[in-house]
This record gives structure tokens, C-alpha cells and sequence, in this order.
């Protein structure tokens, strides 16, 4: 059995069950005070499931309970910062991937319909684990299906 060295060599599928099996405190960029987003419907499951929300929104004060911060950075002043939760466009992925690398996250997740092949590669050299183009909120029922 071969021993993984660093983050980047698990597969997709590996990522994916090793981030919900070790994560219980995300931050959720884009994150909408609006119940019938899906960041909103994502981050209050997973809120239901046991885990803490860390609100990233420059125009809220709290979502769901907890203190909104306007950026990962100002967030990682008063939080410890491990997953990253990315509820933006495509386009948007960059400065965010750059921010939670320079915050010390561990890992960073990109939901479904959102991929950045260059900014996943630069996370994954700095040594987070990425998921890229998949729904949390699903990935963690399918995961946790029958336990």
C-alpha cells in the first residue's frame, strides 16, 4: 500500500472524503443572509450537521447566527481558518484561493459549477487539498449515507 506524502497525491474522491471526515468548522465565501441561495441552504445543512459557519460577506453583519467577516483575512484575525468554501463565479476563484493560502488554510472547495484549473494547481502546490465543481451539502449526505 503505497503512504501518501503530501496533500496533493490523494485523488479527487479521496479529497473529498478526506475534508468531510476531518473538517467541522468552514468558511463560506459568498456566503448569502438570503434563505433561498444555495450558499444559504449549503451552509445552514451543514450548520444542522454540527458544523460551524464562518460567514465570509463584506455586506452582512451575521448569517445564520454567527459574526460575517468581509474577507478571509479579516476573518483569520479572530478565526482559525482550514476549509474554505467557495460560493463565487469561476472568475472570482483567484483572489480567493490567494487569500486562503495566505491565511494558512488547509484545504479549499469549490462548488458545483465552479472550477479554476490554474488556481486549483496553485493551491494544491502550496499544499491544500482542493475539491473543485462539487456540492458539499451532497457530497457530505452520499459520504455519510448509512453510517
Amino acid at each position: 500500500m503505497a503512504t501518501l506524502t503530501h496533500p496533493t497525491d490523494l485523488n479527487p474522491h479521496d479529497a473529498v472524503a478526506h475534508i468531510l471526515d476531518t473538517y467541522r468548522t468552514i468558511a463560506v465565501v459568498g456566503l448569502s443572509p438570503k434563505p433561498h441561495r444555495d450558499s444559504f441552504e449549503v451552509a445552514q445543512y451543514l450548520q444542522s450537521q454540527g458544523w460551524r459557519i464562518i460567514p465570509i460577506n463584506p455586506n452582512a453583519a451575521s448569517i445564520l447566527g454567527e459574526k460575517a467577516y468581509p474577507s478571509l483575512h479579516e476573518a483569520a484575525v479572530h478565526e482559525r481558518i482550514g476549509l474554505v468554501n467557495v460560493f463565487r463565479n469561476s472568475a472570482d476563484v483567484p483572489p480567493v484561493v490567494d487569500d486562503a493560502i495566505a491565511v494558512g488554510a488547509t484545504a479549499i472547495w469549490l462548488q458545483l459549477g465552479i472550477v479554476h484549473e490554474a488556481s486549483a494547481a496553485l493551491a494544491r502546490q502550496a499544499g491544500l487539498r482542493v475539491v473543485q465543481d462539487k456540492c458539499i451539502l451532497v457530497e457530505h449526505r452520499r459520504h455519510f449515507q448509512g453510517r
